[in-house]
């Protein structure tokens, strides 16, 4: 059973790696309507959201150069609140590979939780405050798409920093996101990077039961490794 698992684990890195090379040969001799940069965007934003569903370390370095080809993206696209949370994307990145790092220097293990209670209506209203003000910040600057950039860079945010804690629910906060993320860039006529919120959507669902599975075995451990 776990031979065969890695089988299909290494069936869906060799086709991954064939995509990959396959759509930037494309962009190189325009082929594809899409640019190299959203090209990286896309493999490395697909890369860095399995790393996390495994929850590999690996997924904070790959995930900061997510965020500069990202940073260049929506800046060309004028959304200027999506280029911003990438400058902020890095910071959170930094703190949660710290984080995740130091646990295991402590040969401890950064479990999978709930949030709690009073946390949860903390970032609730955090939330609908910094959305409040990235609006009116963005319609000021004449952003592209104000509310909706808003939303999804407020709700980005704060699932950054409940994955950074392990927290089950960032993968709902995700898909909120994601949700909105997809129509939006597609308006944009950024169909690749629309395409590849669709794959981060699909793939958030599967990172939150597999989150499940894993904080449920830790759980019959009696919490221990």
């Amino acid at each position: 059973m776990f031979l065969h698992q890695n089988k299909i684990k290494m069936a869906g890195i060799i086709l991954f790696a064939i995509g990959s090379i396959v759509l930037l040969i494309g962009s190189w001799l325009h082929m594809v309507p899409f640019s190299i940069t959203e090209d990286l965007g896309f493999i490395t934003g697909a890369l860095t959201v399995w790393l996390t569903v495994v929850e590999n370390i690996w997924t904070f370095p790959v995930g900061i150069v997510n965020n500069l080809f990202f940073f260049v993206l929506f800046l060309h696209a004028g959304l200027f609140a999506a280029m911003s949370l990438q400058i902020i994307y890095i910071i959170l990145s930094l703190q949660g590979w710290s984080l995740w790092t130091r646990r295991r220097k402590n040969k401890t293990v950064l479990h999978i939780s709930n949030v709690a209670s009073k946390e949860l209506c903390i970032l609730a209203g955090i939330t609908l405050i910094a959305i409040c003000i990235t609006l009116l910040y963005l319609q000021k600057i004449q952003d592209a798409a104000p509310l909706w950039d808003a939303i999804t860079t407020v709700l980005s945010l704060v699932a950054q920093y409940m994955l950074n804690k392990k927290l089950l629910e960032n993968w709902y906060v995700w898909i909120i996101a994601d949700i909105i993320y997809i129509p939006m860039y597609a308006f944009g006529h950024l169909y690749l990077t629309s395409i590849v919120y669709l794959t981060f959507l699909i793939m958030s669902f599967v990172g939150l039961l597999v989150w499940r599975r894993s904080k449920m075995k830790v759980h019959a451990r009696g919490g221990y490794v």
